[in-house]
C-alpha cells in the first residue's frame, strides 16, 4: 500500500490552485464542497470559476504565476495548468515551503492523489488504485453505486443525532455498538425514507434487550477468500476477537472488524484455553479453521460453523 488513505478537514483552510482551465474547474468545485478557502492564480479562468468568484466562493489572483504567490498559509497547492515546466516550478516552490502539492496527471510530482468518490451525505467512500488503473476504479465505483442504498445519508444523519441520547439508555460502548448493529440490520431500517420512520423504529428497538452474551463462530478458510459467504462476513465484522492458525491466509483475517483483537493459535489445546477465557469475558469470537478439518469437532460443539463454499 503506497498511499495512506485519509480524509482531510479543509473547512476554512487556505488552498492554492494554479491554473484556470477545465481541470481547475473540477478541483475547485470539489475543494469548495469540502469547505476550503480557495485562491486561484491564472491570467484567465473558465466561466464556472468566474461564477464562483462572482458569488464570493473563492478568490482570484488575475495574473501569471510567480513563486511569491505560494505562502505558508496554504495547506495544499494544486498545479493544474497544461504547461509541465510551470507545474514543476509550482511543485518546487511548494516543496520549498513544506506544503503538500499535487501536480495533476503527473504522479511523480504529487505528495497526494485524489480517489474516486462516492458521496451519500456524511457517508463518503474513496476508491483508489494508486493511479495505476482509473478505468478499473471507475468500474468498482459503478458497482458500489448500484448496490448502496440511497438512504445512507439519512441513516448517517439520524445516527449522529442520537450519539448523546443513546448514552442515556445504554451505559457502555459495547452495548451501544451491539444496539446499532441490531438496529441497522433491520430490513425496515434499510428501506426507511424519512426521519420520522427511523425515529419510530429506533424507539421500538430500544425496547428490545441487547444481548450481552458472547458467542463463538467457526469459519472454514481455503485458498480463495472470495468464497466467503455474506453471512460469514457479517460475523467477521461483529467479532471482538479473531483467532486463526499461522496457515490462515492474511486476506481472511484482514476482512475482519478492524479493531478486533487478533491472535494466532498453534493447536486445539491452546485454542480451547483461549476460548474459555473469551467466554468468561463474553466476547464475540470468530475462529478460522482449515477447510475440511475434523480435529476441532469437539470444540465446535453446538457453536455456529460456516463452511467454505466449493
Amino acid at each position: 500500500m503506497r498511499y495512506f488513505p485519509l480524509f482531510l478537514d479543509l473547512e476554512n483552510k487556505s488552498v492554492l490552485v494554479v491554473g484556470g482551465g477545465e481541470v481547475a474547474c473540477r478541483k475547485v468545485d470539489s475543494l469548495l464542497r469540502a469547505g476550503a478557502a480557495v485562491t486561484i492564480v491564472s491570467p484567465s479562468i473558465e466561466p464556472l470559476l468566474q461564477q464562483f468568484v462572482d458569488e464570493g466562493k473563492c478568490y482570484w489572483i488575475q495574473n501569471f504565476y510567480s513563486s511569491d504567490v505560494v505562502e505558508d498559509k496554504y495547506i495544499q497547492v494544486w498545479a493544474t495548468t497544461d504547461n509541465p515546466s510551470l507545474n514543476h516550478q509550482v511543485h518546487k516552490d511548494a516543496k520549498h515551503r513544506g506544503i503538500l502539492v499535487n501536480v495533476v496527471d503527473d504522479k511523480p510530482y504529487c505528495d497526494f492523489i485524489t480517489p474516486s468518490m462516492i458521496n451519500r451525505g456524511r457517508i463518503q467512500i474513496a476508491i483508489s488504485s494508486g493511479g495505476a488503473s482509473p478505468i478499473l476504479v471507475r468500474n468498482i465505483r459503478e458497482k458500489f453505486e448500484s448496490i448502496l442504498p440511497q438512504n445512507l445519508s439519512l441513516l448517517a444523519d439520524f445516527g449522529a443525532s442520537k450519539r448523546n441520547s443513546i448514552k442515556q439508555h445504554l451505559p457502555n460502548v459495547d452495548l451501544r455498538r451491539k444496539f446499532w448493529e441490531m438496529f441497522l440490520s433491520r430490513p425496515d431500517v434499510e428501506k426507511a425514507e424519512s426521519r420520522e420512520q427511523l425515529e419510530a423504529l429506533y424507539q421500538e428497538q430500544l425496547d428490545v434487550p441487547v444481548d450481552e452474551m458472547g458467542e463463538c463462530t467457526w469459519l472454514e478458510f481455503g485458498d480463495d477468500v472470495e468464497l466467503l459467504s455474506l453471512k460469514s462476513m457479517r460475523y467477521m465484522q461483529q467479532a471482538e476477537l479473531v483467532l486463526a492458525p499461522e496457515a490462515c491466509p492474511f486476506e481472511f483475517v484482514d476482512l475482519c472488524r478492524r479493531d478486533a483483537e487478533r491472535e494466532v493459535y498453534n493447536n486445539p489445546a491452546e485454542l480451547s484455553h483461549r476460548l474459555q477465557e473469551a467466554k468468561k469475558e463474553k466476547l464475540r469470537v470468530c475462529v478460522f479453521i482449515p477447510k475440511g478439518s475434523s480435529e476441532f469437532a469437539l470444540l465446535i460443539g453446538e457453536d455456529t460453523c460456516l463452511k467454505s463454499a466449493d
